[in-house]
């Protein structure tokens, strides 16, 4: 088996259990690669086996059988952006905070590592969006698991955005921006904005304006087999686009456009968790003292 690692720097509490799960891997005889940004943090750290490679980006993955994420949700969005269309298995570790999307704690490791191992494992599929822009501006790397935003920059003044549907006008709003977000996402920036949850299997998207101007707007869910385009214009010539954690400023008058992504996110999910326990555990969904005391938060 091969195994390749992307990760973010982390407490000096979890030094023990990653350089247990790179021990691990080593005796299972597995082969193991380690983005190289990350390899150079873990090289004062951790005792890194001598048969441990590096990659960088760009570089081919299409042999590797699974990517660890290690990190926050933050990394694992960074990490798709990895994979690709090879949609290898992904599987997150939480050494970050909340951890909605890298669900295995640093203190389980060592139970997935042997469940991955004997196939005691589930992949859920989710979807991606597409964003289509006229210049590009994301590099080539546009497609993104959570979201994809229109925002104000810094202090100006509101933008207008004006939405489409498969050609058809919706709405302008009048509002610091505008959220597309996927099911994934739903718990991210849109349920701030007020967006409904979504189960990861449904297939559609969310528009959720972001502080908006008029009382009468509320997020709107729309089939993610349309493709949304937008018009934006405001007081200031530049407007920030934000594709999950990349963004970038880009002037008035630029063409912009999503769609559903034609591959999609492979996420690896041990067989004791599953979206709706992460939904109750991490955001509380549904907690009360009436529940029955033995449904697991």
């Amino acid at each position: 088996m091969k195994i390749a690692i992307l990760g973010k720097p982390f407490d000096e509490e979890t030094v023990p259990f990653l350089q247990a799960l790179l021990d691990d891997l080593v005796a299972r005889g597995t082969e193991v690669i380690i983005v190289e940004s990350f390899r150079t943090y873990l090289d004062n750290r951790l005792r890194l086996p001598e048969s441990i490679g590096t990659f960088r980006r760009g570089d081919s993955l299409r042999d590797v059988q699974f990517v660890f994420s290690i990190g926050g949700d933050g990394t694992l969005l960074d990490t798709v952006t990895y994979v690709g269309a090879l949609q290898i298995p992904i599987l997150g570790i939480n050494t970050g905070r909340l951890g909605f999307l890298a669900t295995i704690t640093v203190e389980r490791i060592a139970q997935a590592i042997d469940a991955l191992f004997k196939g005691h494992f589930v992949v859920e599929e989710r979807s991606l969006i597409r964003v289509e822009t006229d210049p590009e501006v994301f590099d080539g790397i546009n497609f993104g698991l959570n979201e994809f935003s229109i925002l104000k920059r810094d202090t100006s003044s509101m933008i207008v955005v004006h939405t489409y549907i498969d050609g058809e006008y919706l709405n302008s709003y009048w509002a610091d921006g505008l959220i597309v977000a996927t099911p994934t996402g739903s718990t991210g920036y849109s349920l701030s904005c007020g967006g409904p949850v979504m189960l990861p299997q449904t297939n559609n998207f969310i528009i959720a304006p972001v502080c908006p101007h008029n009382l009468n707007v509320r997020p709107l869910i729309v089939s993610d087999r349309s493709v949304i385009s937008f018009e934006i214009e405001g007081r200031s010539n530049n407007f920030l686009l934000s594709l999950d954690s990349r963004s970038v400023a880009v002037d008035a008058g630029i063409q912009i456009a999503v769609r559903r992504e034609n591959f999609a996110v492979r996420l690896v999910k041990l067989n004791h968790v599953n979206f709706l326990t992460t939904l109750r555990s991490k955001l509380n969904w549904g907690l009360d003292k009436r529940n029955p005391a033995g449904i697991l938060l």
